[in-house]
């Protein structure tokens, strides 16, 4: 299996606070590795700073290898022209502006390089998310909650990454949503595209990932195949519960 992304050495500071400890992770190509642990433990930190989306009052060193390129330093904007899109906690959407026209916004780096089928995703993304081309005249700001996390969703699938990013895709839905999102980002998978899945919903992220890292006060506690993991004795009193189902 090819390796897409290498994280080494990676170490996040607040100004003299240090919010990650140094970090290795690895995603391979068209594999599901999720970061799991409690709110707090510097899972949006880490996975901000591998896209380049540190505020302004952050700072980081170590080393972002994203298809043997070294992506520190690079802007964010050059980081999704070489495949990689992030799917930010908040989504970010432009509530006033249609469904459709927010999904083209994710493509407009390809509309900027010139290329002629730059919206030649919107058929994927229909497949996947049947609901928004049911609400594609509908302005994004009246979707429900689940809507809307599919729409940030799709906005980031038609760059056409090679690795997406998902941060707390689960949060403030409800369970029945939460399945259906993680039913969506298991068929993902399907279409050969990495994803990289920050989520403290352990239990979920566990049974669609591959490979799992458990993060904890900044730093890499424990790591392994995901089903490993889910059945860990320390990951399931911490993070599953007392039972496995």
């Amino acid at each position: 299996m090819m390796n897409l992304l290498t994280v080494s050495d990676l170490e996040v500071f607040y100004g003299k606070v240090q919010a990650l400890q140094p970090t290795a992770i690895n995603v391979d190509m068209g594999k599901i590795v999720t970061v799991i642990g409690p709110n707090g433990a510097g899972k949006s930190t880490m996975l901000n700073a591998i896209a380049g989306a540190l505020p302004a009052t952050g700072s980081q060193t170590g080393n972002v290898l994203f298809s043997g390129q070294n992506l520190v330093g690079v802007a964010i904007e050059k980081r999704v022209a070489v495949g990689m899109s992030l799917v930010p906690e908040k989504r970010e959407l432009f509530a006033s502006m249609k469904v459709e026209d927010n999904l083209l916004l994710g493509s407009y780096r390809r509309y900027q390089a010139g290329e002629k089928e730059y919206a030649d995703q919107m058929r994927v993304v229909y497949d996947l998310f049947p609901r928004l081309k049911e609400r594609r005249q509908q302005q994004a700001g009246t979707l429900s909650g689940g809507e809307r996390q599919m729409l940030a969703l799709g906005r980031a699938l038609m760059a056409k990454p090679r690795l997406l990013m998902l941060d707390e895709p689960s949060l403030g839905l409800a369970p029945l949503i939460v399945k259906e999102i993680f039913q969506i980002i298991q068929r993902l998978k399907q279409t050969g595209v990495a994803i990289l899945l920050v989520e403290q919903n352990a239990r979920a992220a566990l049974q669609v990932a591959d490979y799992g890292y458990v993060l904890e006060t900044g730093a890499v506690v424990l790591e392994g195949a995901a089903s490993d993991l889910a059945e860990d004795q320390r990951v399931v009193d911490t993070y599953l519960g007392l039972t496995k189902k």
